[in-house]
């Protein structure tokens, strides 16, 4: 297959609990989709795993491969990767993994190497120079969790990868990182001076040499001829350097000017919001962006989607007829309230011990009542993370909701009600792989008007009828953490200590 500069653009997403890929004409119109599902590790209670052969690259190839078929000979001009981040993936000089990939902030394995490092460091000038507070989203509490618990695997650890630099090596040779990605490398980037913080880079990761930074919008290399073979894919194909998914997908759905706001509706909750200047916080991310020389602020929920696909399995039925007796349900479900931090939460109280809460259960309550309750409960901590966005004096302005959750009608509904927010759904809402052909395409010197690639195509506006309501019940909401924090605290311990089961 050719590659040519006036040809089509790839984009691949490797996520949670699914990869997806789209082809994509210059224009933006969508010409094939591809998906395959996968399935996350989690050995122990706040462990969550991926292997890279396994599911990264296995998921790469049969994508990239389903893909370029359906190009059916027509030429390639540029390729984009992305996934879910920030990862640590350990792998020797080659790139080969040397153990399963710890993901994001869903993993709170490294608690005890947080408090360290914050103490070590120093909280204040952890977010001064590096604009985030370290958490369970953070890298660097984890190498040094590896070099405590897994000293040989540390020992042998050269390279530090995640998903979408773990492709971009095995694609082109390359070991880079974008920017975006470093920057949630904490403590070892320097926000203010958008590099590499190298003093603290050798004291948290000594030994491990630091990949090259560029921009999502660069080209990192070319696909080589031994991984043309393996993924069917054009030698000589351009690649750029990839992105944590969840900028790819404000990408694709044009947040890119200050004040545009994203709210991913997925596994989990994912905000992003473009800043005019960095704005540090102590409850939120303040990251390096997709485009050079620009910053973000970012939040996200530990779950969301993961909470009511739990609750589909629990009582055996599919979110189509949950959907539909949630609808019939009216505001507040019928007086219950949850706390959805089923696998503790990140922003904004960065408590990976917090727990789920079900508060106002009776027995006339059924599973229509608990299922919108759950989907009012993310309502309630999106609401919580725009209110804590505002207080930095970055006002959100247009938010474009995205990601699988935005089917159906149901929960987007809830979220304007509940935080008094229009949302604007684009066209495609794909996902990630449609930001990363998008970003493949300004890699690869073509013009992009985001309103014509991806217009909007559905706006959700808030009922005014609903706010009192959902009002008091989010003051309630607000208390029901601080309330049971020290139980959940306990159980947490507990079950920890009891290993997996």
């Amino acid at each position: 297959m050719a590659v040519g500069s006036g040809g089509l653009l790839l984009g691949i997403d490797i996520g949670t609990s699914s990869s997806k890929g789209v082809l994509v004409t210059p224009r933006g119109e969508v010409l094939a989709r591809a998906s395959r599902p996968h399935r996350t590790s989690m050995p122990r209670p706040g462990w969550v795993e991926h292997d890279a052969e396994t599911v990264w690259w296995a998921d790469f190839v049969a994508l990239s491969r389903e893909l370029t078929t359906a190009a059916a000979g027509r030429p390639l001009a540029g390729l984009a990767v992305s996934g879910i981040g920030p990862c640590l993936l350990p792998a020797d000089g080659s790139g080969t993994p040397l153990r399963p990939a710890i993901l994001y902030g869903v993993d709170t394995r490294a608690e005890v190497e947080i408090a360290e490092l914050t103490g070590e460091l120093g909280a204040e000038e952890i977010l001064r120079r590096g604009g985030t507070p370290l958490s369970s989203q953070a890298v660097g509490p984890k190498i040094r969790w590896l070099a405590r618990h897994e000293p040989d695997v540390h020992r042998r650890t050269e390279l530090l990868l995640m998903a979408g630099s773990f492709l971009v090596h095995r694609l082109t040779g390359r070991y880079v990182l974008d920017h975006h990605s470093a920057s949630q490398c904490d403590p070892m980037y320097d926000q203010r001076a958008l590099t590499w913080a190298t003093d603290w880079a050798r004291v948290v990761a000594p030994g491990i040499r630091l990949p090259e930074l560029l921009w999502p919008t660069e080209v990192a290399g070319v696909v080589t001829a031994r991984a043309a073979a393996e993924t069917g894919l054009p030698a000589g194909l351009p690649v750029t350097a990839g992105t944590i998914d969840a900028w790819a997908e404000a990408t694709g759905i044009g947040v890119r000017e200050p004040g545009d706001v994203m709210v991913m509706y997925g596994t989990t909750t994912f905000l992003v919001q473009v800043l005019d200047s960095a704005r540090p916080h102590p409850g939120l991310w303040t990251t390096s962006g997709v485009f050079p020389g620009t910053r973000t602020l970012a939040a996200g929920m530990a779950t969301s989607g993961a909470v009511t696909d739990w609750l589909r399995e629990l009582v055996g039925a599919d979110f189509t007829t949950l959907t539909a007796e949630a609808a019939e349900v009216p505001a507040g479900s019928r007086g219950l309230l949850v706390l959805p931090y089923f696998a503790g939460e990140r922003t904004p109280v960065f408590d990976p011990s917090a727990r789920g809460v079900i508060a106002g259960l009776t027995l006339s309550h059924g599973r229509a009542e608990i299922y919108r309750a759950a989907l009012e409960g993310t309502a309630y901590g999106v609401r919580h993370n725009l209110e804590t966005m505002r207080g930095t004096g970055a006002e959100p302005k247009r938010i474009f909701a995205v990601g699988g959750g935005t089917r159906g009608g149901l929960w987007t509904r809830i979220v304007s009600d509940v935080t008094g927010q229009t949302q604007y759904i684009r066209e495609e809402t794909i996902g990630a792989c449609f930001g990363d052909a998008l970003l493949a395409a300004l890699a690869t010197g073509h013009e992009v008007d985001h309103e014509t690639w991806n217009p909007v195509a559905h706006t959700v506006r808030p009922d005014p009828r609903q706010q009192d309501r959902y009002d008091a019940f989010y003051r309630h909401y607000r208390d029901l953490y601080p309330a049971t924090a020290d139980i959940a605290h306990f159980l947490a311990a507990e079950q920890h200590a009891a290993g997996p089961g």
